[in-house]
């Protein structure tokens, strides 16, 4: 039986998603993680700093000349670079550990990117005073930490008496001086799910955003596919993100990337994250007559199976529960009469009630998760939006 080392931060939501594949493809499943999972046996845990690649990577590696490991997956962010260091070390397809770096720092992503000439917002890396660097990309611009993801830190500036108390904000949720400031590129936004193989990039999913993100923060919710952008601009989409996965040196494994559509048909590159697409929003994806999981897709990739499954037909979606408030969860009403909206195939509540929330650019959990499909897009977000309408959410 084939094993999959599975790096999974405390805080995933995804750890079941990945079990359950697993198990439908006879696959032996070790963790690797900062605490104990409940579902997993202490024999199949190994405990890691996720702080501390080189040695989280390190333990794996001693875990693996000891018992063989077929491939690793990294979950989420906090993973890939682990991963990468970890899967050189085993000789493992691996992303190399500069490249899935690349992926943590949005400057020096941006910095590659720019050297490959990737369509992307003009840019600037701001450590002391950023007057200067919003002089060089001009008003309005959006300012952001390094390093997180989510929309964490992420604001609009529209004029100079915004810029010092924006940034001082956002070093303070990013815990780092060094901000980066990029121009702010107006039009539709899209998400890129896929595969890539050797460097080459296949496209499982184009998701629209049908939400307007025009600031000042940037809180995502509505997922759609089958994207309804013309064809010839999704075939863009998908040559200027393979330009930016070549830039970047991802090799192996799962992307998730994210685009502006700037002037109704120019994709411009906002990022590209080495791991499949957040929170549980890969339930929305189902392949080939059996309704594939995404997370079976992402294990037969580390073993090294390839096999070409369509999405599944008709369209699906999610919706990441926006936070309306912040405080402390006390409860969420009126999920029952929402299951009974047609096209709504469920509603996933991830946040405990007791929990505290904050709202973004804070914001470091989703509150929960609608999910619908349907035989069209319009109809799939219009599910999405009447469910989400009859929710009442009680937050302290």
């Amino acid at each position: 039986m084939p094993r999959v080392l599975l790096i999974i931060p405390t805080t995933s939501y995804r750890a079941t998603d990945f079990f359950a594949a697993a198990e439908a493809l006879g696959v032996e499943v070790t963790v690797a993680a900062e605490e104990p999972l409940p579902l997993i046996e202490p024999e199949r845990f190994i405990a890691i700093d996720c702080e501390r690649p080189d040695e989280a990577a390190q333990a794996i590696v001693d875990l693996g000349t000891a018992t063989p490991i077929d491939a690793i997956v990294p979950v989420d962010d906090a993973g890939v670079v682990i991963a990468a260091l970890a899967g050189q070390k085993l000789g493992l397809p691996h992303n190399s550990p500069a490249s899935a770096a690349a992926t943590r720092d949005k400057a020096l992503m941006r910095q590659l990117l720019a050297a490959a000439e990737v369509d992307q917002p003009g840019f600037a890396v701001v450590d002391g005073d950023p007057a200067a660097a919003a002089a060089k990309i001009g008003f309005p611009l959006v300012t952001k930490p390094r390093s997180l993801s989510a929309s964490r830190g992420v604001i609009k500036v529209d004029s100079p008496a915004e810029l010092e108390p924006t940034i001082a904000r956002v070093r303070e949720i990013g815990g780092d001086r060094t901000v980066l400031v990029e121009e702010f590129i107006g039009g539709p936004e899209v998400a890129v799910e896929g595969l890539v193989w050797a460097g080459e990039l296949e496209v499982l999913a184009i998701f629209d955003k049908p939400d307007p993100l025009e600031g000042p923060f940037f809180e995502e919710t509505i997922f759609v596919t089958p994207s309804r952008l013309p064809t010839q601009v999704q075939q863009e989409v998908a040559r200027v993100t393979q330009s930016a996965i070549s830039a970047l040196g991802l090799t192996e494994g799962p992307i998730h990337a994210e685009l502006r559509i700037a002037g109704g048909d120019r994709p411009r590159l906002i990022e590209v994250a080495a791991r499949s697409i957040g929170g549980i929003c890969g339930r929305s994806l189902n392949f080939g007559l059996l309704d594939t999981p995404l997370e079976a897709l992402i294990l037969r990739h580390a073993l090294g199976r390839r096999t070409s499954l369509p999405r599944k037909t008709g369209a699906s979606g999610v919706m990441m529960i926006p936070t309306p408030a912040n405080g402390i969860l006390k409860g969420v009403n009126g999920i029952d009469a929402a299951l009974q909206v047609p096209g709504v195939r469920s509603i996933e509540i991830t946040t405990p009630v007791g929990a505290r929330l904050r709202r973004v650019p804070e914001l470091d959990r989703y509150l929960g998760f609608i999910f619908a499909a349907g035989p069209d897009p319009s109809l799939v977000e219009a599910s999405l939006r009447q469910a989400h309408a009859g929710l009442a959410i009680d937050i302290t």
